[in-house]
């Protein structure tokens, strides 16, 4: 097996889902860099791999001093390295970027073997549109925090997908209502296990579904997109016009808005000539 780094998707709920070349290289590596050595541990178990190497722990903490170490290994000791997280895809709001950017500039081999992620099966469960999407992480915990996060997307032209946990949907659920409105909303959580579900409906809807039925497990959450008359609500067509008719051609302009904001071709086109003339007017005079 080469030296180098392995970043090795891992089962988020059946354990079916590992794939062959997963556990070859789980089986084959020397070094296992994870999240929990003891979650890590029980899946080798589980899966009937031996636990005769090295488990190092890898987390926010201790990621840049590990880091360090973990290169050495790999550089100067010639080891192969396996990166895992408790369940799913690596890196997904979980550490490691700053691993591979130090192996991309030490010139270690890096390579992905790719398996189940949550966010990705959860947006194949929603029923929301998935040709663009957002993933935001997890919830921040604390209100204000909460409230600022799901502000700043409001307007994003794209479902919003972020990690949550069960015990905090409920303040979840009602802090996006207040910010999305009737948006539909989708929650998904025991992915892949004998409890999946994967509920879509309103925030209120969501609420009187978990309040009544206490939820476990790790969940995903999801925001459908602004429908077009909210994104379209606080447009400002006159200012968007003057400001890009002072810089580019009438065609252009109307273009540019009609496709950003799904507005009405016709309504744009007849306000971008009125500005038009009125800055060819104001130059002139």
């Amino acid at each position: 097996m080469q030296n180098g780094l392995y970043i090795v998707a891992t089962p988020i709920g059946n354990l079916g889902d590992i794939s062959p070349r997963a556990q070859e290289v789980l089986s084959s590596a020397d070094i296992i860099a994870c999240e929990d050595t003891r979650v890590s541990k029980k899946l080798f178990t589980l899966l009937g791999l031996s636990l005769q190497k090295q488990f190092i722990c890898y987390q926010n903490y201790n990621e840049d001093k590990e880091a360090d170490k973990l290169i050495r290994l790999i550089s100067e000791e010639g080891k192969s390295i396996a990166l895992i997280s408790d369940a799913g895809s690596p890196l997904i709001s979980d550490p490691g970027y700053k691993l591979i950017r130090r192996c991309r500039e030490q010139g270690i081999y890096v390579t992905v073997l790719p398996g189940c992620c949550a966010l990705i099966c959860a947006l194949q469960l929603s029923g929301l549109p998935t040709n663009k999407f957002m993933f935001s992480g997890f919830v921040p915990n604390k209100d204000k925090a909460r409230e600022e996060l799901f502000s700043s997307l409001k307007n994003i032209d794209a479902t919003l997908v972020f990690y949550e946990t069960a015990n905090r949907i409920i303040k979840t659920l009602t802090a996006a209502s207040a910010v999305f409105g009737n948006r539909e909303m989708c929650v998904c959580r025991e992915i892949s296990k004998m409890y999946e579900e994967s509920r879509l409906g309103s925030a209120a809807e969501l609420i009187e579904h978990f309040s009544a039925q206490e939820p476990k497990g790790e969940m995903v959450f999801m925001v459908a997109p602004p429908a077009a008359e909210e994104k379209n609500a606080d447009i400002d067509l006159d200012s968007l016009l003057r400001e890009k008719l002072l810089r580019q051609n009438l065609k252009t302009s109307v273009k540019e808005i009609v496709e950003l904001y799904g507005v009405n071709k016709n309504e744009v086109y007849e306000k971008a000539l009125k500005i038009k003339d009125e800055l060819k007017n104001a130059a002139q005079s």
